[in-house]
């Protein structure tokens, strides 16, 4: 008994050492991250980890349901999609068709309401938020200074930085995104208690607007950005542009860094419907325009679909862009674990995946053999229906 005593004395002991030392040495966010993660079996972020979170609400108006197309669900799923789907945890499957749902299938307990972490795919909308926020004139343009809201960027190379740099991912600041490591930027970013902290200590290191490097953190200056120059949270500011306007079926959760700063993830964490997040997939294919409204600069969406840089074809503002073996060419919001809204104008087709785990990573932002067997199996899938 005795010894059984020392056992846990120590085991104590050590716990508020190592709790300590994490207080002592500013790490104390990987407590959250074992929380919230790990002990829920878990080594990243998880589709449904918004509910162990705090959250702002982005507001939905009045639903505005998706038609079905004639021939709803009249093809199953090719053999090479089935298989994918169960090995890589797919929850959701659809293909819309000029404007019509063509098909949908859900998997392991999830349905059409289902909500399901967003993450990456968000930063698609946040840049739509930039233009819906120049259009309002609360920003001059793509080429207002980070530094005419934040002083901390108003030096040196800092003071070269615009607010279009972070929506095409050219800031040069030293952000490093490293999923994996619990000790990255990226990481503090996600399990942080004040964002906003984590983000204006960021350094600009290399000339911005010169190329293409894929970093959460310019994503979320950028949303510190809109929330500055609105004067509106952002999940309300997203809520009346957007969300309402487009006929989103539910309320969506966006988690926030604490309830004490309430300052949302603006880099990832939606949680949403696939059919919903198909609505801002879109606004875009249609040029911004959404049932006969403009909601968005037409121009501004142009932009945004395609390269800004030469040495970098894979990236506008905001939005991935892709050719596909056969030469069909998409643009896409993209997601960590596999969430993609993939978007061909030209055919008027689109095809929205959720999920669990995605094909193995080939590098930060290569595009995954998955994305290939979405597309190429969805269109066996048209073709065998036409």
């Amino acid at each position: 008994m005795k010894y059984l005593k020392k056992i846990i004395t120590g085991l104590l002991v050590l716990t508020l050492l190592l709790v300590g030392t994490l207080y002592a040495t500013d790490t104390d966010y990987l407590l959250k991250a074992v929380r919230t993660i790990y002990l829920n079996g878990h080594t990243t972020a998880f589709l449904d980890d918004y509910n162990y979170f705090d959250n702002s609400v982005i507001e939905a108006g009045e639903p505005l349901a998706w038609p079905d197309h004639k021939d709803y669900n009249s093809v199953s799923e090719t053999e090479e999609l089935t298989k994918i789907n169960a090995e890589l945890g797919t929850v959701a499957y659809l293909i819309i068709k000029n404007d019509s749902i063509w098909f949908e299938n859900y998997y392991d307990g999830y349905g059409k309401d289902s909500k399901s972490n967003s993450f990456s795919m968000v930063k698609s909308m946040v840049s739509g938020m930039m233009g819906m926020a120049i259009s309002d004139g609360y920003i001059k343009g793509l080429n207002q200074p980070v530094g005419d809201f934040f002083p901390e960027f108003s030096e040196g190379l800092a003071a070269k930085m615009t607010v279009g740099d972070l929506s095409s991912m050219a800031s040069g600041t030293n952000w490093d995104e490293a999923y994996y490591s619990p000790f990255s930027i990226t990481t503090r970013a996600y399990f942080d208690d004040d964002l906003d902290k984590v983000i204006l200590g960021l350094k600009v290191v290399e000339e911005p607007g010169q190329k293409f490097k894929y970093a959460s953190g310019d994503t979320q200056l950028l949303a510190m950005v809109i929330e500055k120059a609105t004067g509106k949270p952002l999940s309300e500011y997203f809520s009346e542009s957007f969300w309402k306007p487009l006929g989103a079926n539910a309320d969506a959760p966006w988690q926030v860094d604490s309830e004490e700063n309430g300052m949302v993830k603006a880099y990832c964490c939606v949680a949403g419907n696939a059919r919903d997040f198909a609505r801002f997939g879109k606004l875009y294919k249609d040029h911004g325009n959404w049932r006969g409204k403009q909601l968005l600069d037409s121009s501004f969406v142009a932009m945004s679909v395609r390269p800004r840089f030469e040495g970098s074809p894979q990236y506008g503002y905001g939005w991935w862009l892709y050719d596909s073996p056969d030469g069909k060419s998409f643009f896409m919001m993209r997601g960590h674990l596999g969430q993609y809204v993939i978007v061909n104008p030209e055919d008027n087709v689109m095809i929205i995946r959720l999920g669990h785990s995605k094909s193995a990573d080939a590098g930060v932002g290569v595009f995954t053999r998955d994305i290939d067997i979405y597309i190429e199996e969805g269109y066996k899938m048209l073709g065998a229906g036409s």
